[in-house]
């Protein structure tokens, strides 16, 4: 076997191992947050708003890594529920920014420490020193692969 083609077989090796991990750990996050009446997505954005406080909602996409268009529908459902509010900026007034309402505050006070210990159940299998390498290397790997041709350049 030459040595490209065993680069490729760990490399696609690796990109199985990698997806399954993720849908397992994922399950497990999943599960909790729809326990609650909410997306995935939503709940980033619950999250996001939780630790950072009121955001752009440019800001909101790049957090949890979704289209402008699907952000404006993801925070409308949120107001929708009452979980969210949009706040116009006073610099820009084309700009909104995306706020929980005490309801929302409440809401991800209440659920998040049982998504993160569901989180914390599901990477058990790793001690905090795998943990830490875990994340180093996953971190390089993302900024490679975000940095790379996506269209199939080298």
């Amino acid at each position: 076997m030459s040595e490209v083609q065993e680069q490729t077989d760990r490399a696609l090796k690796l990109w199985v191992v990698l997806s399954r991990a993720h849908a397992a750990v994922a399950a497990h996050s999943q599960a909790d947050i729809a326990r609650h009446g909410l997306t995935p997505a939503e709940f980033g954005i619950l999250e996001a708003l939780h630790h950072r406080g009121p955001m752009l909602l440019g800001e909101v996409q790049k957090k949890i890594l979704v289209t402008s268009g699907g952000v404006t529908y993801l925070v409308d459902r949120l107001a929708a529920k009452g979980l969210v509010e949009r706040q116009r900026c006073d610099r820009d007034r084309r700009a909104y920014y995306a706020a929980l309402t005490p309801r929302g505050q409440e809401l991800i006070r209440e659920i998040f420490p049982a998504h993160a210990q569901a989180i914390r159940r599901a990477l058990a299998g790793l001690d905090e020193q795998e943990k830490e390498q875990a994340t180093a290397l996953l971190r390089r790997l993302g900024r490679h692969a975000a940095d790379a041709d996506a269209g199939g350049g080298e």
